[in-house]
């Protein structure tokens, strides 16, 4: 005899247990009641699971005695009875509630969940009337209030979705709980009630239906109700479902990966559904209003999109440049145009080029929109386009039971851990790519750290990484283990130990980046990977190793530091320059570098910085130097079409001082401004004060920082300014009126200073 599918197996105890209880209910009911199928005001209503007909091996039965109000309590109380206590004795496992038809809809207005599971109910037994009757009640009152009862039923599910996980990537997935679980397909099905929205029926119904039978061999195997696969059931689950235990639990996790996607957006057409007018997009006689971002991306409801005119084919910079910008403006990438870049995307060189890095490092550094703006390009397959490697760890379960996720979604997570803590390293931008990247060996045979080493170095050199930042994320990626390893299991008072770090982690900078990778990997993995126990003994280890770092570096030589690129000429004017200023155009990674040249004089940065900032200039980096009586400048901005003359005249203004640039340049608002840095850097030259600046970029900070040094009297000596990702990391070299090194109090109430103005 063939088994039946799982499916039928379902509805086959639905159907026994349709049986039984109508059995008993014929049995108990008064003979005066009449006919137990029709007007006898009783009635037995299977709701939930039992209700849509859908019983595991040990689900329990949920059931209400639903009776009109006029029965007496007495009559109601004798049927009960005379139900549950057979069912009671026979061990049925058994969830039950008598109600009548007005406290049911009563009930059914004030928990949603009750709501749900009435528009779920089917008549069992008795009056079936009485129940459809009350069931549509029940749903229009759904329909009517629905505007605050999807806020309630929302509350809820980020509440338990807080606390159970989500199912693609909770180290131990809860089938029902877990976001993207059998929940949310109930929650989807009672949003469909609401009008509001629709989904796609037949997806979301072989998903459900492919859940439910992982579900059933779960119950099987365990021999009891359990809703959690953890790692020891999942070979025997496996095995009644035909499938390896890898294979069940990757085949699960997508199941949810798939299910919380449409849940997404389901939610997102909720929110554009109930939206007022004023967030819904503006419309003119051509269509839509669509806000502009960036280059081929804009907003449009709430959503980033790529616009009609931008072509992914012959610009395949623009899914970064979509990402980059949903994530840092914590907003939801339209599907559809994730869906179309993976569609219609060409392919980026290799290696990258340097403006497809920066925004690579846009979008790592965004912190918490990361995730979601991830998900949907990894769930579109634009990921796979981008780093091929990912597929290996994608859904993948962590062998570790301290890990709380998978390891896609825990590097996702330290990445996130990481943009926090992104000002307290010299270079934020290979901090995130380790982030991302430090446990990709995982997806291969060996150990993590050491097969991951080789991969890191590809991969960033295939982001367009030079050879030596590529070989630093190797070596984080490499090494990444080290300090949680050596503190908790060598004695870190011993000198020796701090020596052996020393030698492998070999300059200040570097340790700088493995303690903050160490810190976000493990705050990404639990709470028990960093406890203040952990944390106390790997920031010890991290300080002696500062120590020794400290006694056996040499001051750098000033010189080195401030040096002029060396594949730029320095132009010679002698010490007296030229009396205006002179602007040539090169073009330089995907923008333009800007040579300057002009008298120096103090402000003459600050003017500069302004300037460009007025003609619409973002700078990625700048150079100067004086010689003599004469201002050298490099200046790298994003855009790549400059006109030397154009911008002669637009800097002129500035420079004559005909222009308030303190009025048009001071910020109503600067992001991450609370995060801002500045600091002494005190053993990096003996000729002048180095100043360093950490700060989310914006208009204007160049100049903010070089107006008020030139207003404290002081002039830049020389100026270094970089750019990584959306993160600056300014250098000014800053002496007194007489060129000598600030003394101590000039230099730190310089520094209060500028902490303050950027703040």
């Amino acid at each position: 005899m063939t088994t039946p599918e799982p499916a039928q197996r379902r509805k086959d105890r639905a159907l026994e247990a349709d049986r039984t209880l109508r059995r008993l209910f014929s049995a108990a009911l008064p003979a005066d009641r009449g006919d137990p199928r029709e007007g006898s005001g009783l009635a037995l209503v299977a709701v939930g699971g039992y209700g849509r007909a859908e019983l595991s091996p040990h689900s329990d039965l949920d059931v209400v005695l639903l009776h009109d109000p006029s029965i007496d309590e007495e009559v109601v109380r004798g049927v009960a009875e005379a139900i549950w206590y057979p069912l009671w004795n026979d061990g049925v496992d058994l969830d039950h509630s008598v109600r009548d038809t007005i406290q049911m809809r009563q009930a059914a207005a004030q928990d949603h969940r009750a709501a749900m599971g009435m528009l779920d109910a089917r008549p069992v037994a008795g009056d079936a009337g009485l129940v459809l009757g009350l069931r549509s009640e029940v749903l229009a009152d759904w329909r009517r209030d629905a505007r605050h009862r999807v806020a309630e039923v929302r509350e809820a599910r980020t509440t338990r979705i807080e606390r159970a996980g989500w199912l693609a990537h909770a180290a131990v997935p809860d089938l029902k709980e877990s976001g993207g679980g059998l929940r949310d397909t109930v929650i989807l099905r009672a949003l469909v009630a609401t009008w509001l929205i629709d989904v796609p029926h037949r997806e979301l119904e072989m998903l459900r239906q492919q859940l439910l039978d992982v579900r059933e061999a779960l119950h099987e195997s365990a021999g009891r109700r359990v809703e959690r696969l953890d790692a020891e059931v999942i070979p025997d689950v496996a095995r009644h479902l035909g499938m390896g235990a890898e294979e069940l639990d990757l085949h699960t996790r997508e199941l949810g990966r798939r299910l919380a996607h449409l849940a997404a957006i389901a939610w997102r057409k909720v929110d554009d559904a109930l939206a007022p007018v004023t967030r819904k997009a503006a419309f003119t006689t051509a269509g839509p209003v669509v806000r502009s971002l960036d280059d081929g991306v804009g907003v449009l409801d709430g959503d980033v999109i790529v616009t009609r005119d931008a072509d992914p084919a012959t610009d395949p910079e623009l899914a970064l440049r979509a990402a980059a910008a949903a994530a840092r403006e914590g907003l939801a990438l339209s599907p559809s145009s994730a869906a179309h870049l993976a569609r219609a995307m060409g392919e980026l060189p290799d290696p990258w080029p340097a403006s497809s890095g920066r925004y690579l490092v846009d979008l790592l550094t965004a912190g918490p929109g990361l995730v979601p703006v991830w998900d949907e390009l990894d769930f579109a397959g634009v990921i796979d386009r981008l780093l091929p490697e990912w597929s290996a760890i994608r859904l993948r379960g962590s062998s570790s039971p301290v890990h709380r996720f998978t390891v896609d979604r825990h590097s996702l997570e330290t990445c996130v851990e990481a943009s926090r803590i992104k000002r307290d390293v010299a270079r934020p931008d290979l901090l995130a790519v380790a982030a991302l990247i430090h446990d990709i060996g995982k997806g291969v045979e060996g150990d993590h750290s050491e097969v991951g080493e080789p991969m890191a170095v590809r991969i960033a050199a295939r982001w367009g990484f030079g050879a030596e930042d590529a070989a630093t994320v190797g070596r984080l990626v490499r090494w990444h283990l080290l300090l949680p390893t050596i503190a908790t299991r060598r004695d870190i008072e011993d000198p020796s130990t701090a020596a052996n770090v020393a030698e492998i982690v070999e300059t200040e900078d570097f340790l700088d980046l493995l303690s903050a990778l160490t810190a976000s990997d493990a705050q990404a993995t639990s709470p028990s990977a960093w406890s203040v126990w952990r944390r106390g003994l790997v920031t010890g280890l991290v300080e002696k190793v500062r120590r020794v770092l400290d006694e056996t570096v040499a001051t750098p030589d000033p010189e080195t530091y401030e040096g002029w690129p060396a594949d730029v000429p320095v132009p010679d004017w002698g010490t007296t320059g030229p009396a205006d200023f002179t602007l040539t155009v090169a073009p330089q990674h995907g923008g333009s570098l800007l040579t300057i040249v002009t008298a120096n004089r103090t402000g003459v940065m600050a003017d500069l910085a302004g300037g460009l900032a007025l003609a619409g200039h973002a700078i990625r980096s700048a150079r100067t130097v004086t010689l003599g009586d004469v201002a050298v400048s490099l200046w790298e901005v994003s855009r790549p079409d400059v006109d030397p003359a154009h911008l002669t005249e637009r800097l002129r203004p500035a420079m004559a001082g005909d222009l308030d640039l303190s009025g048009r340049l001071e910020p109503t608002s600067i992001p991450d401004a609370e995060d801002a840095r500045v600091r002494l850097l005190e053993r990096l030259s003996e000729t002048a004060t180095l100043l360093e600046v950490r700060a989310h970029d914006r208009r204007g900070l160049v100049w903010t920082v070089c107006h008020q040094i030139s207003s404290a009297g002081l002039s830049i000596r020389s100026a270094h300014m970089s750019t990584y990702g959306a993160e600056v990391r300014d250098v000014f070299y800053v002496v007194d009126e007489d060129g000598r090194r600030l003394d101590q109090a000039t230099a730190e109430s310089l520094r209060d200073a500028l902490a303050a103005a950027l703040t």
